[in-house]
C-alpha cells in the first residue's frame, strides 16, 4: 500500500480540535480560509502521493554518495524536488516581497506533514529552508535579503544549519570555527561542522550556509557566538552563482537511517562569509530557525507515524493468521492487534493536535489584533514547542516500532518498508536539541513565567472537561479522569515552580511527557464533542483516557522526586 494524505483529518483536527477558524479573521491571515486550504492541502497532496511517496524507498536502498567532492542524491530526488520548487512548496509561508505564498505557519505545518509522511529524508531539504528564510527575513540586513531570500524561496538555492561540531554538540559554545574579518565586509570563516543536514547535493544551483562561527574579539561561550551565511558559491555581480567558495564536504555519515538525506562533515577553509545579524547575536539568530526546525522536526515524528500506521492497519487488513475472536479472517480480528493499531491512531492524533496547535498559536502571536493577545500567544507557542518537538518524536518512534509488531517476522524484514519507518524516525528524537533538552527548556525557560502559561492551558484543558461533563452520556464517563489528569499537571508545575534548577531537570522527561498525555485526552475530547455521532471519534477518546492518560499519575510521582537518587552512585558503582 502506498500512502495516501489524510486530508480529511487533517482538517478536522485543525478546525474541531484546535479550531484555527480565527486565522482567516485577522488582517494578517485574511486569505487564509477553509476554501484556500482545501485547495492548498488538495494540490500538496498530489505532489506527495505522486512525486514524493515513489521515491522514499531509494532513498534507503540507494543512498547519497559522496563522489570526487560532489554528492550524488539518490534516484528520483532531482525530479521529486524540482516539482517541490515548481509548485512554490519552499515558499508556502514566506514573505510575498520575495516571492512567498505568506500563508501561516498552521499550512506550511500541514504541508509538512504530508511531505515527511511521503519521503522524510527528501522533505528534510526545503523544511531547512524554510528555517534558513524566516532566519534571514528577521535578522538579515537588506542588502542580504534581497540577494538570497528570492533564491531560497524559489527552491533555486537551499539553505542549511551549520552549528555542531565534534566537540560542541549540545554544549555550542564550545564551538572554535573561526571568522575573521576580510576588511571589505566580508570575513574568511575557517573550522569543521558535522552532522550538516543536506550540507551538499545535486539537487540546486546553490547552497547557501548558515554557520555559527567566532570572531577574534568574541568571549568564550554562546555569547561570543556570531551567525554567517557561506554560500557554496559565491554571488556574481548578477547574483547568480559565480566561483567556488572555499568549503567542501569531507564525508558522508553512515546511518542508521534517513540514507536519502546526505549528512556531511563540512570543511571551511577561509570560505568567505557575511554576517547576518549583529556580532556576537549569532545564537538569537540561529535560534530564530531552531525554534521554526523544532517544530517541523516534531511535525516528522508525527508525519512518520501516520505512513506507519497506514501501512499496518492496511497489513493487518490482509494478513490471515489464526482463529480470531469475532470471525474475522484476517489479524484484525485479534484483540492485541486491535490494541496496537488504536495506540498507534491515537498516539498519531494526539501528535498531530499538539503541533498543530502550537503552529496556530505562533501564528496569532504575529496576527492578533492586540498586543497583549499577541504575547499571550506567542507564550502559548514557546511553552508548546519542546512538547510538540519531543512528543511528536517520540510518537513517530513508539508507532513505528509498534507498526514492526504488527508485521510480525514481516516486520523484520526490509522489503516490506515498516522498519524504514522505525530506522528513519530514529533521529527526529536527537536532531534539532534532543528530547531531553526539550523537556530541560520547558521546566527552565518556558516555566520562567511564574507558569503563566501553563495555567492558561490548564484552563482552557478544564473548561472543555466542563463540557464533557454537561454532554453527558458515553463521553462523560471519562470526564473524572480528565479531572484527575489535570490535578496531576497541576501539582507537578507548582512543585517544579518551587524546586532547584537540578531537581526540576530529574523530572523533566516526565514532566514534558505528563503535558502531553493530559493534552491528548483534552484534544480528543474536542474531537468527540465535535462529531457526537461519530464512533470513531468517541471509541479514540475513550481508549486514550482508559489507556495512556492513566500513566500521568504515575508521571506526576516520577516528576516529583528530584535529583537525590540519581546522585545515590558514584560514577564507579554506576559502571560497576
Amino acid at each position: 500500500m502506498s500512502y495516501r494524505v489524510p486530508v480529511n483529518e487533517m482538517a478536522f483536527c485543525a478546525d474541531h480540535m484546535v479550531g484555527t477558524d480565527p486565522l482567516s479573521g485577522t488582517e494578517l491571515f485574511s486569505e487564509a480560509t477553509p476554501e484556500i486550504r482545501a485547495a492548498i492541502l488538495d494540490e500538496a497532496a498530489k505532489l506527495c502521493e505522486g512525486a514524493l511517496a515513489p521515491v522514499n524507498r531509494n532513498g534507503d536502498l540507494h543512498p547519497a554518495k559522496l563522489e570526487n567532492g560532489v554528492v550524488r542524491c539518490s534516484p528520483g530526488f532531482r525530479e521529486a524536488y524540482a516539482q517541490i520548487a515548481e509548485g512554490g512548496w519552499v515558499g508556502i509561508s514566506a514573505d510575498p516581497e520575495y516571492g512567498g505564498m505568506g500563508l501561516p505557519i498552521s499550512f506550511a505545518t500541514m504541508v509538512n506533514e504530508m511531505m515527511a509522511s511521503a519521503c522524510l529524508s527528501l522533505s528534510l531539504n526545503p523544511l531547512m529552508s524554510m528555517g534558513q528564510i524566516e532566519a534571514l527575513e528577521h535578522h538579515a540586513s537588506d542588502e542580504l535579503k534581497a540577494l538570497y531570500l528570492p533564491k531560497l524561496t524559489s527552491g533555486a538555492w537551499n539553505g542549511t544549519m551549520n552549528l555542531t561540531e565534534p566537540q560542541a554538540g549540545s554544549d555550542v559554545g564550545a564551538l572554535t570555527t573561526r571568522a575573521e574579518p576580510n576588511g571589505d565586509g566580508t570575513y574568511a570563516i575557517s573550522g569543521q561542522k558535522i552532522f550538516i543536514s543536506w550540507g551538499d547535493h545535486d539537487l540546486t544551483e546553490n547552497i547557501s550556509h548558515l554557520v555559527l562561527a567566532r570572531l577574534p574579539d568574541g568571549v568564550p561561550g554562546t555569547k561570543g557566538i556570531s551567525l554567517f551565511v557561506v554560500p557554496k558559491f559565491i554571488p556574481d555581480e548578477n547574483g547568480n552563482p559565480g566561483v567556488a567558495n572555499s568549503l567542501r564536504p569531507i564525508s558522508l555519515e553512515h546511518k542508521m537511517g534517513l540514507h536519502g538525506s546526505p549528512t556531511a562533515v563540512m570543511e571551511y577553509d577561509r570560505a568567505t562569509g557575511w554576517l547576518v545579524g549583529k556580532e556576537h547575536g549569532g545564537m538569537a539568530a540561529m535560534f530564530t530557525m531552531m525554534n521554526n526546525a523544532r517544530l517541523g522536526v516534531g511535525v516528522q515524528g508525527l508525519a512518520i507515524a501516520e505512513a506507519a500506521t497506514q501501512k499496518a492497519v492496511a497489513f493487518a487488513g490482509e494478513r490471515r493468521q489464526g482463529r480470531t475472536a469475532d470471525g474475522s479472517p484476517t489479524i484484525l480480528g485479534h484483540a492485541d492487534v486491535r490494541r496496537m493499531l488504536l495506540t498507534m491512531k491515537t498516539l498519531t492524533q494526539v501528535a498531530r493536535a499538539i503541533c498543530y496547535d502550537c503552529a496556530f498559536s505562533l501564528d496569532m502571536a504575529r496576527a492578533a489584533t492586540s498586543e497583549s493577545d499577541r504575547a499571550a500567544h506567542a507564550a502559548r507557542g514557546a511553552f508548546l514547542t519542546p512538547i510538540a518537538k519531543a512528543f511528536g518524536t517520540d510518537t513517530g518512534c513508539e508507532v513505528a516500532h509498534i507498526g514492526v509488531q504488527v508485521h510480525g517476522g514481516m516486520g523484520f524484514i526490509e522489503e516490506t518498508g515498516a522498519a524504514q519507518f522505525s530506522r528513519d524516525v530514529r533521529v527526529t528524537a536527537i536532531y534539532e536539541g534532543t528530547n531531553g533538552i526539550q523537556a530541560l527548556d520547558l521546566v527552565g525557560r518556558k516555566l520562567g513565567d511564574g507558569g503563566e502559561a501553563a495555567r492558561g492551558l490548564l484552563a482552557e484543558m478544564e473548561e472543555v472537561a466542563d463540557r464533557v461533563e454537561a454532554a453527558g452520556g458515553r463521553i462523560a464517563e471519562c470526564v473524572a479522569y480528565l479531572r484527575s489528569s489535570h490535578g496531576a499537571v497541576k501539582a507537578a508545575t507548582d512543585w517544579m515552580l518551587g524546586a532547584s534548577t537540578n531537581d526540576r531537570a530529574a523530572g523533566a522527561v516526565p514532566y514534558l511527557r505528563l503535558w502531553a498525555l493530559a493534552l491528548g485526552a483534552h484534544y480528543l475530547a474536542k474531537g468527540a464533542l465535535a462529531a457526537p455521532e461519530d464512533v470513531a471519534r468517541l471509541t479514540a477518546y475513550r481508549f486514550f483516557v482508559m489507556n495512556r492518560l492513566l500513566e500521568t499519575t504515575a508521571l506526576c510521582g516520577a516528576a516529583v522526586q528530584g535529583a537525590e537518587m540519581l546522585y545515590a552512585l558514584d560514577a564507579e558503582a554506576l559502571a560497576s
